[in-house]
């Protein structure tokens, strides 16, 4: 056969795909809008109320298919796709907001994200880190319009009558509000609610340590304001889990032995100021009086100068046998222990030399 004759055959090939292919496109557009009509509708006309919990942290997949199973959506993949398309729409990052929220089932995908978008949660929540003070507490409940700033710290200035076994001469709760993640309906979401939900954590946790370690034969006999302000200078120190110990022994050593403590985060404290290793604490700040200055003042300050996790207080109460007397940060958070001030002044001197490597 001559190839003038299979030309019309091409002809018809290429006919043949020429339609196919847009009504290909055609089709698949149909369908991923009558889906989407499907996936972003409500899941039923029945108004039906569920409750579902969005932890903090949590991914937004794991987000969309806890609202999938819980029947708050139809689709964990059209929740990913309309806030994608939100965020190209406004050039940056949409977030879901932790909460407790009580979903109706006859809402539209639309819906469900504005009402976490929105943050119209059922409960509240807030997660209070190791090592804060109740300064960034009350900057963290203003910043979240809970209330205001000033009305949390004074709140924890009133200590009494508060709890049978806070210590009576304390003053301020700082320390005896346990770090953890808590939930409460914005209602009740006042400063003096809150501090009792943080008062009753560190009673379950951290008072029934302390209790069960001094009723046995402890390592150490401390009183609970002590063992709360020393733990607190711990928690500041410490931020390599393998050295809170040997930092707990080395303030035990210095005590036994009438040494200041020397403890940078204390004179932070009294100051209300942040060293970093790019700005250290100057001379003249460590020479400024204040009754937390354990630069200047023997024995421990008259309080805490944070929250205390409950790594901290154990470590307070189980030292490590040690003879160190010193240490020194590094860059990376640990640190150099030295058994004499001669070894301290090495170490420091090194430090020092390579932060200002460093800036160079």
């Amino acid at each position: 056969m001559s190839s003038a004759q299979k030309m019309p055959k091409k002809k018809i090939s290429w006919l043949f795909y020429g339609a196919a292919i847009p009504l290909t496109i055609f089709t698949a557009g149909v369908v991923s809008s009558f889906w989407w009509i499907w996936a972003s509708a409500a899941p039923s006309s029945v108004n039906s109320q569920i409750r579902v919990t969005i932890s903090e942290g949590m991914p937004t997949q794991i987000i969309g298919q806890e609202l999938e199973k819980a029947g708050v959506i139809r689709s964990s993949l059209a929740l990913r796709l309309w806030l994608q398309w939100q965020s190209l729409r406004s050039s940056q990052n949409v977030a879901l907001r932790s909460g407790t929220y009580d979903f109706r089932t006859n809402q539209s995908l639309q819906q469900v994200v504005e009402q976490v978008q929105t943050a119209q949660a059922t409960e509240v929540r807030f997660t209070i880190p190791e090592g804060w003070s109740i300064a960034q507490m009350a900057q963290l409940f203003e910043e979240r319009n809970l209330f205001s700033s000033q009305d949390f710290i004074a709140a924890t200035q009133r200590t009494s009558p508060r709890r049978e076994w806070l210590p009576k001469d304390i003053p301020s709760l700082e320390g005896f509000l346990f770090p953890d993640t808590y939930q409460i309906l914005p209602s009740e979401a006042t400063p003096d609610r809150i501090i009792d939900l943080m008062l009753d954590r560190f009673e379950q946790v951290a008072l029934k340590t302390y209790q069960e370690n001094q009723a046995g034969t402890p390592k150490v006999k401390i009183s609970l304001k002590d063992w709360v302000t020393l733990a607190s200078i711990v928690e500041k120190e410490a931020v390599v889990e393998s050295e809170r110990r040997i930092i707990s022994g080395v303030f035990w050593n210095r005590l036994r032995k009438n040494m200041r403590l020397e403890s940078d985060p204390t004179v932070e404290y009294g100051l209300n100021i942040r060293q970093t290793p790019e700005n250290p604490l100057t001379l003249e700040q460590v020479r400024t009086e204040s009754p937390y200055n354990t630069y200047l003042n023997e024995g421990l300050p008259p309080g805490a100068i944070a929250s205390v996790g409950l790594a901290s207080l154990k470590a307070t109460l189980e030292p490590a046998a040690t003879d160190y007397l010193f240490f020194v940060a590094k860059f990376d958070g640990s640190h150099v222990f030295s058994r004499n001030l001669e070894d301290h002044e090495k170490a420091l001197q090194v430090i020092d030399k390579r932060i200002q490597q460093k800036g160079q």
